[in-house]
């Protein structure tokens, strides 16, 4: 079987979501799009961590104002053209607000390429905090919660575009008092609204603080996902978020890393853990403020070489069918209505 006929042809084989296949069930589960709802059924293969568009310019100067979306729709369509091409189905977007987040963007490209884009809410406290808008300071935990349960329930900046899931960020170590805050306000508003975390993680002492943070807050690990796990470098790390419930995102596959991650997963897996594990690229993006928005990394790799690389080393094709595709179905399935 050639390799794209085997992604294309990829079906869900967790029985969490067998009634799906069986047809017509309104409180089924299903993840908010760009372009609306979709049962979490449909889904497909899934990139669980990428992105289009990208401003580090810091909270108190991004604005769309700084590009254009013109040539940012144009440079980013080929690449989720491809991705599509390649299998594609659904896409997580990862840009927060205050870091250059851009629904009407991400549905114009999802429009024209017909690829599923899931935005987000939440802030975003990684690289020293130069992301996080100062009200956040000021607000409480629960005020800021409201604020991302607004957006879950009426759509971001009057576009009526629902995020799909709450993206978050964390600097390495024990957490600071903001990012703490942060990560608070993001177990109130899953409890709010069913939306599964993502937390920007430096490394594994980070991550074992949210777990704890979680518990307090009597959120399920399961709707935590450990962004960037990779950066923990300590296989123990991960496999014990992996055991608390979580899910641990192996997110920058890469051709330089490319084997690392082979390895990880392998290593992971044997540990009984393939069933709590996303892999994506952490790829793209326009970068906002280099001219023609800079190198914009493609999302192919992981099909192109990680795929064979698994298979070849003695993963089954089921076991890929659970990494992209029950797996992330099973990982931001959670949303409820109001």
């Amino acid at each position: 079987m050639k390799r794209r006929e085997l992604l294309l042809g990829l079906p869900l084989l967790h029985p969490t979501l067998s009634r799906l296949e069986q047809g017509g069930d309104a409180k089924a589960p299903f993840v908010q799009t760009v372009r609306g709802p979709v049962p979490a059924s449909e889904l497909g293969l899934t990139l669980a961590h990428e992105h289009v568009l990208v401003d580090f310019v810091g909270a108190d100067r991004v604005s769309p104002d700084r590009y254009s979306i013109d040539e940012a729709y144009r440079v980013a369509l080929p690449h989720l053209q491809e991705a599509k091409r390649l299998g594609t189905r659904t896409i997580f977007e990862c840009t927060p607000a205050y870091l250059g987040r851009d629904p009407r963007l991400l549905r114009r490209l999802a429009e024209a390429s017909g690829v599923n884009l899931v935005t987000n809410t939440g802030y975003y406290g990684a690289n020293n905090d130069k992301h996080v808008p100062v009200h956040a300071y000021r607000e409480s935990a629960s005020k800021l919660a409201a604020r991302w349960t607004a957006e879950a329930r009426g759509g971001i900046d009057g576009t009526g575009i629902r995020p799909g899931f709450i993206k978050s960020g964390v600097d390495a170590g024990r957490l600071s008092e903001i990012d703490r805050k942060l990560v608070t306000a993001a177990a109130r508003c899953h409890l709010d609204t069913g939306l599964t975390i993502a937390v920007h993680t430096g490394d594994g002492a980070a991550a074992l603080d949210i777990l704890a943070v979680l518990e307090t807050e009597r959120v399920d690990p399961a709707a935590y996902v450990y962004v960037h796990a990779q950066n923990a470098r300590d296989r123990a790390v991960q496999a014990q978020v992996a055991a608390a419930g979580a899910w641990v995102e192996l997110d920058g596959i890469a051709p330089d890393s490319l084997e690392g991650y082979v390895e990880a997963v392998l290593d992971l897996a044997g540990r009984g853990h393939l069933g709590r594990l996303l892999v994506s690229h952490d790829a793209g993006w326009y970068h906002v403020g280099e001219p023609g928005g800079g190198s914009y990394r493609g999302y192919g790799l992981l099909f192109e070489s990680f795929v064979p690389s698994l298979l070849k080393r003695g993963l089954s094709e089921k076991d890929v069918r659970t990494l992209l595709v029950g797996n992330p179905a099973r990982a931001f399935s959670g949303y409820r209505q109001a």
